[in-house]
Order: structure tokens, then sequence, then C-alpha cells
């Protein structure tokens, strides 16, 4: 099992094609965080794309400061995301090198369950961040898709939705961790973590599902003169 080394091309460099591909190969990483972090990039890149499409035009210059502040934020969160995708696969890695460590003598074996448990709260580590992330763009897009171009507001919808699929997978990531970790006061406070910003990331992209399938509602044609 290779690791990532420290000068491997970033994710993000990769084609779509070779991306894929990786992602579908026997290798363990890049594996279901990196997923994760990619696909909460390509959401806030299509909350991004809604404020842009917005931007400048007169019908919303009310809300030009908020719509400039969110897609700043997006294209953050954008670059962070693609970040945590190789962090993930490093996290990983570390933690598949200190499985591998030597156990013969009573020293090896402590040395071995310290390294173990260390690499593990790491492996949490990365998909909490990613976590993160994907509540802030979803929190943000609510605000984007209510007052930004409605002709746009698909593909701020599509980017809450992809951000909401990025924020459960993150979250198996971190509990098949969990399973494994010995520190159970650390299991507990990253589990209820895990909970709170998976039903805050829920319940905005709920909102926003409510929002805009109201949106695209069919309307009642007016009553004609009698």
């Amino acid at each position: 099992m290779a690791l990532v080394p420290p000068t491997a091309p970033r994710f993000a460099d990769l084609s779509l094609e070779a991306f894929s591909q990786t992602l579908a190969s026997a290798s363990p990483t890049p594996g279901g965080g990196t997923g994760a972090a990619v696909t909460g990039a390509l959401g806030a890149a299509l909350v991004r794309m809604l404020c842009e499409l917005t931007l400048g035009k007169p019908k919303y210059a009310a809300h030009e400061k908020l719509l400039q502040a969110i897609s700043d934020t997006c294209e953050e969160a954008r670059a962070a995301f693609l970040a945590l995708a190789d962090d993930d696969a490093r996290a990983y890695d570390r933690v598949s090198s200190a499985y591998k460590a030597p156990k013969i003598t009573p020293e090896e074996v402590a040395a071995r369950d310290k390294a173990i448990e260390a690499a593990l709260h790491g492996a949490c580590e990365v998909p909490l961040k990613v976590m993160e992330r994907c509540v802030e763009v979803i929190g943000v897009a609510k605000n984007a898709v209510q007052v930004g171009n409605k002709n746009a507001a698909s593909d701020g919808a599509a980017g809450a939705a992809l951000c909401r699929a990025a924020l459960q997978v993150a979250a198996y990531n971190i509990k098949i961790n969990l399973v494994a970790i010995k520190d159970v006061r650390f299991a507990k406070d990253t589990r209820t973590r895990v909970d709170e910003m998976a039903y805050m990331g829920t319940a905005a992209a709920q909102e926003i599902d409510s929002l805009v399938n109201d949106m695209w509602s069919p309307r009642p044609a007016a009553p004609k003169p009698a």
C-alpha cells in the first residue's frame, strides 16, 4: 500500500477522468473522504455561480453586498475543500502505516497502539473540517437562493444538495474511525459534533428544498374577466 508522498500531484490538478479512475481503482486512497471533499468543492462552486450570475444586475442591486460576501465565502470554501481532499488521503495513509508497524515486543505493541490511536484521531479531524465547511456553504446557499437570480436558483440549490451529500459522506468516514478509537471521551465528543453538524446542515438544506419547490410550483391562472 503506497503512501501519498508530500510531493504527489494534488487531486485538484488531475483531470476528471484521471481522478475518477483513481477513485475507482483498488488503491485505498483516494476514498470516500476525498470524494466528500471534492463533492463539497463542487457544491461551493455552484453556489458561487448563482452569486456571479446575480452580481451587477440592477434588479438585484439591493443584495449586491450580501451576494459578494457569499461569493467570496464559497470561493474560500472551494479552495479549502480541495486542500482537504489531499489531507484526507494523507490521514488515511498515516492510519495504514501505523497498523503496519511491528508488534513483536511489548514496547513495539505499545508504540504501535499509540500511533494507531493518534492516526485515527487525525483521520477524524479532516472529515470534521469537511463537515464544518459543508454547513457553512449550505447556510449561505439559503441566503443566495432567497435573494439571488431566480433563473439560477437551481444552481444554488444544486450546490447545497451536493454539500448535503458531502456532509453525510464525511460523517460516515468519521463514524467508521470512531469504532476503533479507544479514547471514550474523544469518541463521545466527536459523535456529538457530527450529529450537531449533520442536523444543522440537513435542516438548512431542507429549507432550501422547500424554498425552491415553492418557487417552481405551478401557480393557478388568474381568473378571466367576466
